[in-house]
């Protein structure tokens, strides 16, 4: 046991350093995670050993899991019907552009500029089309924009974005088979119960210490997530389905929101993301950086492309348009999803790999920090007020995002 504490240890050192690099830089803590990821890949790796940060362990594997399961709940959680039936054209056409223009200009750079094969620029143009809701659902709690009409729209954009993303590797890749029917109906099944089942359920037995509704919800988590993989599907799209289904019930419970928010936050997802970095060959990435640019440059270019007229469309203002297009160009959980799925089934080979996932996680940081040094829409940012009524007998809670303008 010892070497796994010392390895826990390390893990949440970084986060720490990652999460205190954040604050003096004023950028996303996931993106801080991210890059904290891949330098420490590259530095302890090159010390000591590339298996030192035992990435490929299997606890780690399934805490990184955990965290992007429960972050992709949450998301989905914040979604507030009643803004997703009025803004669902204006989601619908973001989130839909947003997937297939990078999907289909990826695909023939990587066919006719980089000179891969068909299935191989099939898979690039799946990959490099998503967007994070990982890492979009971070900046806008972050900055207060996921109680905002504008970052709830947003974020039901990612869902369709990533939805195509699922829908077309399925396709392409994953044909329609006996565990697939199976996974479709058990999930019809499971959304059209949780809504009626989950406030009884909570109202019997809930409001008790020993947190039943935080087992409750990830019992039906992990329960979906294992019957979407077994079915060769993702285990976070039924995680953003069931958030989705209980935004009306969950969503509103400030007080589980808060409780879940600090086991994700603080513990499960500075594995996901401090994984995520630490997939990238930096040194691989310098001898070959010609196709790892190129994507990057092709999915950003293609997303400003479709995504940015149609926020026009529906009367954005620019620097808000621009804001928007930017956060759909990220990529991270179903971009390197895309891509361990291609190198797994021999689609792709192990360099191809490195160029899809470096883009990908370069993607989750060059964009976000560009729309938030330069197109932060501030008119949007919510009034200082606490997201929950404060603890009893204590101040109310400021936002971090207020105290940072203030500053």
């Amino acid at each position: 046991m010892t070497g796994i504490w010392a390895l826990a240890a390390l893990w949440l050192g970084l986060a720490l350093l990652a999460t205190l690099l954040s604050i003096w830089l004023r950028v996303s803590t996931a993106l801080s995670e991210i890059v904290v990821g891949t330098i420490a890949q590259l530095l302890i790796g090159a010390a000591i050993g590339s298996t030192i940060l035992g990435t490929n362990e299997s606890w780690i594997a399934f805490l990184s899991g955990t965290g992007a399961i429960v972050l992709t709940f949450l998301a989905g959680a914040e979604l507030d019907p009643v803004v997703f039936r009025r803004k669902w054209r204006e989601a619908g056409a973001v989130g839909f552009a947003s997937f297939l223009a990078p999907f289909a200009l990826c695909a023939l750079g990587a066919y006719y500029v980089l000179g891969w094969e068909i299935m191989p620029s099939l898979l690039a143009g799946v990959a490099m089309s998503t967007t994070s809701v990982a890492v979009v659902y971070a900046v806008m709690l972050e900055f207060g924009f996921n109680r905002t009409d504008y970052g709830k729209t947003v974020l039901a954009a990612c869902f369709v974005t990533d939805l195509g993303t699922v829908v077309a590797l399925g396709l392409i890749f994953a044909p329609f088979t006996y565990k697939t029917a199976i996974f479709v109906a058990a999930g019809i099944v499971v959304f059209g119960i949780l809504p009626w089942l989950t406030p009884r359920f909570f109202r019997r037995f809930g409001n008790r210490p020993s947190e039943l509704e935080a087992k409750y919800l990830l019992f039906a988590l992990f329960g979906m997530a294992a019957l979407a993989t077994w079915a060769d599907s993702e285990a976070v799209l039924p995680a953003y389905l069931i958030g989705m289904v209980l935004a009306g019930t969950v969503g509103k419970d400030h007080a589980l929101i808060r409780r879940l928010r600090t086991l994700t936050f603080g513990f499960l997802t500075p594995f996901y993301f401090i994984r995520a970095g630490s997939f990238v060959s930096v040194p691989a990435l310098v001898a070959a950086p010609w196709a790892f640019v190129f994507l990057l440059v092709v999915k950003v270019v293609s997303k400003i492309a479709g995504v940015y007229p149609v926020t026009r469309a529906y009367r954005s203002p620019a620097q808000e348009g621009m804001y928007t297009t930017l956060l759909m160009s990220t990529g991270l959980t179903f971009g390197t999803i895309s891509a361990l799925f291609g190198l797994s089934h021999g689609i792709i080979d192990q360099g191809q790999y490195s160029a899809l996932v470096a883009a990908v996680i370069a993607s989750a940081v060059v964009p976000t920090v560009v729309a938030n040094a330069f197109f932060l829409p501030r008119h949007l940012l919510p009034a200082a007020q606490p997201e929950e009524p404060p603890l009893s007998g204590g101040p109310a809670v400021v936002p971090e995002v207020t105290r940072k303008i203030a500053e």
